[in-house]
């Protein structure tokens, strides 16, 4: 009998296992270095024989997990600040899991200028990730607010054209601006306006200092900035709401959506930005009494994003679609107009910016794939002028002060690369194509277009573990310039596991754009007229980059980073003024243009409370505006500091953010007629702080803090006669921010 009951028993566990009642896995997930739990990381397990099948987990305050699963079992773990785990489990397996930290992002995933994803520390390219924990840190809404603190970079703001920036002394067309790849169109003075730029739902932005024409063509003399949107598989699923408010009358609200079903991911995201105008203060009274001024300082405006995306997976490829469009309402209000002060003209500017794209992966092997982007970009911008009488409200059209200009942009990118981080050898080669029409009654001829279409191709060379080669060329052929063949030689040396160099030498090509052809703009505030005679750019630039990183194995690491820079610009595109007192600008092209310097970045990190970075650069630049006259080389400081100290008890986070800004002299608006006189921008402090807080298991963020601490609007711009001393200050100004503001934020984030 009893063999019978054991008979029966055996059996019954047989046909339990055969069909695979789940059994309670237990998953603890700890720190690295100090062996703390991690609370609140995501987890997905999926069966090794179905990995759509999968289910979503979230780790407890004690950084455990009980799942129940019936299968040998994938799982995968996530969160901000590791490195991503991958392991498998079993049922009934009770495991503990160390996540890696990452310090000072040396081991981000980057994916621009690379063959594929590539941990940043493996790069060739040095490029900087400022990841979306930072973002958060930050309480940036836009790319302006973002990178207004960062080495080499200044911004500045213009009332009717925007935030604009510059990078290692370059600016407006030498800067590549990106969002997934995919370049962003409506420049307005060679600038992308840096504040329509949100940044809802971006995962990271990828930051390379330096020449980067092979890989992305004309416009990336000076780098690239790329924003890394959140893929729509990214979770299970995944939800936020954001609000937003700031003392200067910034209004913001945000939201996103995301899903995974199977293989399909499917996102969207909205955002309503307004600004309600700002003036400095007595800047009101004054422009009442005051005539020739013509408004707010600070204009009031709209903002609406929206996003959606679509991603279908395979089991070596995936197709993503998406859409993108943005609609911005800038309100000009006039001056008030004699005789007694009961009209005014004003004028309304209706910004759209529509992105269709298409992306598609293959992998042919683990070693082999192909990649294509194909995207259609409009941007279309309307000027309205209408009188209003105030004392019965009626608005009027103004006849002939109405403008209507559009851009749109096709285009295609492919490439094909072969290759691991294992291969000895690996090579890419590709297409670039780029096709520009602009149309509008500012434009010479109401319509003008220019193409350009290039095949690019590199060999990386791994002749030891430690040495990294890669050479690359593009070849052009655009409508309207020749274009000369560009290479770069790129190289990476491993002195020892802490310590990397990299150096670089590489040629350029830009093509002037259509605005800075035959783009006509003006109004009270500007007279700049396009000129059809310019020549396209050519370049030379040279890069040295030391690194040194301690290891990451103890509570306390540090690195050190050293940068020399030099970029040499032959035909360069200025906007400079034309004749004397006439406030008539035109693009010219000068004989030559220098920029060099040194960077010094120092990061400190007691993990995982205290992150202290600070940096310093010296950056000169010289401009040769013909054979007999020249600006000399004149030089300038940046100071930036950041710290972030975290109590985890409270999950309570404070950031301080400091960054000097010297003396910077402002060639692109020397005036070259007689006597050459440079005009340089004087120096200024910025200081930003905040703390935030998460709730109920980092579901509710709370934030709030000031920014502009030292209460900057206008910094003032001086005259400098060559060959003379510091002298003949005009009185003009530059704007870089509306004032001392303080903020808060609210932040509603669900994740599976």
């Amino acid at each position: 009998m009893k063999l019978i009951q054991s008979m029966l028993i055996s059996i019954l566990f047989v046909m339990i296992s055969a069909f695979g009642i789940s059994k309670e896995t237990r998953i603890e997930v700890l720190d690295n270095i100090n062996n703390e739990p991690v609370a609140f990381a995501n987890m997905i397990i999926y069966p090794l024989s179905d990995n759509l099948k999968s289910t979503g987990y979230i780790t407890d305050e004690n950084g455990i997990v009980n799942a129940d699963i019936s299968e040998e079992s994938v799982l995968k773990i996530t969160y901000i600040g590791y490195k991503d785990y991958t392991d498998t489990i079993s049922p009934g397996e009770h495991k503990t899991l160390y996540l890696k930290s990452i310090s000072y992002n040396v081991d981000e995933v980057v994916v621009t200028g690379q063959y594929g994803e590539s941990t940043q520390d493996r790069s060739i390219y040095k490029v900087s990730v400022i990841n979306s924990k930072e973002i958060d840190q930050r309480a940036a809404v836009n790319v302006k607010e973002m990178l207004s603190t960062e080495l080499n970079i200044r911004t500045t703001f213009d009332g009717a054209l925007g935030s604009s920036m510059t990078m290692r002394g370059l600016g407006g067309e030498h800067i590549k601006l990106l969002i997934d790849g995919v370049p962003v169109i409506g420049r307005e003075n060679g600038n992308i306006d840096l504040d329509q730029i949100n940044l809802q739902n971006v995962d990271h932005v990828e930051v390379i200092n330096g020449p980067m024409s092979v890989v992305y063509g004309s416009n990336a003399l000076a780098g690239v900035v790329n924003i890394i949107m959140k893929p729509p598989d990214k979770y299970l699923f995944s939800s936020q709401v954001e609000a937003y408010y700031e003392s200067v009358g910034v209004y913001n609200i945000n939201t996103s959506v995301s899903g995974t079903y199977k293989r399909n991911s499917l996102s969207f995201t909205g955002a309503r930005n307004f600004f309600d105008g700002y003036d400095p203060p007595g800047y009101s009274e004054y422009r009442i009494v005051d005539l020739s001024d013509n408004g707010t300082r600070w204009k009031p405006k709209e903002q609406w994003n929206f996003t959606g995306d679509y991603k279908y997976k395979w089991d070596k490829a995936y197709l993503k679609l998406g859409a993108s469009y943005f609609n911005q309402e800038l309100r000009d209000l006039g001056k008030l107009e004699l005789p007694y002060y009961e009209t005014r003209l004003d004028k309304f500017y209706y910004t759209t910016r529509l992105v269709y794209r298409s992306d598609f992966r293959y992998d042919f092997s683990k070693k082999s794939r192909i990649n294509a982007t194909a995207s259609y970009s409009r941007y279309k911008k309307i000027k309205n002028t209408t009188k209003i009488d105030l004392a019965t409200l009626e608005r009027y059209p103004t006849p002939g002060m109405q403008d209507t200009t559009k851009f749109d942009n096709v285009m295609f990118r492919s490439d094909y690369s072969y290759g691991d981080e294992n291969s000895i050898f690996k090579y890419q080669v590709g297409v670039d194509l780029n096709n520009e029409t602009g149309t509008g009654k500012r434009l010479e001829d109401n319509s003008q277009e220019i193409g350009d279409y290039a095949f690019f191709a590199s060999l990386n060379y791994t002749p030891w573990s430690v040495l990294n080669i890669q050479p690359g060329i593009r070849v052009i052929y655009n409508t309207r310039f020749n274009a000369p063949v560009i290479y770069s030689i790129n190289a990476k040396y491993d002195v020892t596991e802490r310590f990397s160099v990299r150096a670089s030498v590489a040629s350029g090509f830009r093509a002037p754009s259509l605005k800075e052809l035959y783009l006509n703009f003006v109004d009270v505030n500007h007279n700049i007229h396009g000129n059809p005679d310019l020549k396209a750019e050519t370049s030379f630039n040279t890069n040295l980059i030391l690194q040194y990183n301690s290891t990451a194995e103890r509570d306390y690491v540090w690195g050190l980073e050293l940068n020399l820079f030099n970029n040499n610009i032959n035909d360069n595109i200025q906007l400079l003024e034309i004749g004397t007192n006439t406030m008539y600008y035109s693009y010219v092209n000068v004989n030559r243009f220098i920029s060099r310097g040194a960077e010094l970045n120092f990061n400190n990190n007691v993990y995982p409370w205290l992150t202290v970075k600070f940096g310093v650069t010296l950056t000169g630049q010289n401009a040769e505006y013909s054979e007999d006259k020249s600006s000399g080389f004149e030089y300038y400081t940046d100071f930036n500091t950041s710290l972030n100290y975290w109590v985890k008890k409270y999950d309570l986070n404070f950031s301080v953010y400091y960054k000097y800004n010297g003396r910077s002299p402002r060639l692109n608006q020397a005036e070259i007629s007689e006597e050459l006189e440079l005009r340089f921008m004087d120096p200024y402090h910025t200081l930003d702080a905040n703390a935030s807080i998460w709730l109920w298991k980092r579901r509710i963020n709370l934030q709030a803090g000031a920014k502009n601490l030292f209460d900057n609007t206008e910094i003032g711009i001086s005259g400098d006669s060559q060959g003379g001393s510091h002298a003949n200050n005009d009185g003009s100004t530059a704007a870089v921010n509306w004032g001392r503001t303080f903020f808060v934020k609210l932040q509603f984030r669900f994740n599976k």
